[in-house]
């Protein structure tokens, strides 16, 4: 069982949740950090920790075979971190996913292999898991879920064509999907983005 970290409002009082999934050679210390940034009072931040800093050895474009157990395993990890929430009373329309590199890849291929109605989710320099021509007949609908993709145009790690891939899985499956691309921006995350998901994180936590 991953090692979860917690920061923001208790899970007590705040109005909604986040799992916020960090990247390769990161930290759940390191990505909690962004929720200073995203500045919403009332929510709750969860963030586990991979075991050696990595949630699977290989690139995210290398058959999946390749990445397992690795993948699996960690495809579990954000499934706990999930039902840690539930049974703390959140339904899944009141947390948000969000993920940054290796951990946004992480929580977009959750997504589309557990289809609901989310209350966002957000992937930071990121895009689905696997080789090229993976089959995506992922079942299921995010029945309006707020999608956000933002990346650079020429980020080293992840090829444009697989975050536009993305967005055009999400938008099939019934996502509101927002994709930024940034000229030039390189493999990290800007003020825009920032941003853009703190406003989706209020909007959580403004429902009735």
């Amino acid at each position: 069982m991953a090692n979860v970290l917690a920061a923001g409002a208790s899970l007590s009082r705040a109005r909604a949740a986040a799992i916020l999934v960090h990247g390769r050679g990161a930290s759940a210390e390191d990505i909690l950090t962004l929720a200073d940034e995203f500045a919403q009072d009332d929510i709750a931040y969860l963030a586990p920790q991979a075991a050696g800093r990595s949630w699977y050895p290989y690139s995210f474009l290398a058959p999946l075979e390749q990445n397992e157990p690795y993948l699996s395993d960690a495809l579990d990890t954000v499934s706990a971190a999930l039902a840690q929430l539930a049974a703390e009373g959140y339904p899944s329309e009141r947390i948000a996913l969000i993920g940054f590199s290796q951990g946004g890849c992480l929580a977009l291929e959750y997504v589309a292999r557990n289809a609901r109605r989310y209350g966002a989710i957000a992937a930071l320099s990121a895009g689905l898991i696997g080789p090229p021509g993976t089959p995506r007949d992922y079942p299921g609908s995010f029945a309006g879920t707020p999608v956000f993709l933002g990346c650079s145009d020429v980020d080293s790690h992840v090829p444009l064509w697989r975050v536009q891939e993305s967005r055009d899985v999400f938008t099939r499956m019934g996502a509101a999907v927002t994709e930024r691309i940034y000229p030039g921006m390189g493999h990290t995350v800007n003020a825009d983005e920032i941003a853009h998901v703190a406003k989706l994180l209020a909007g959580i936590a403004t429902l009735k």
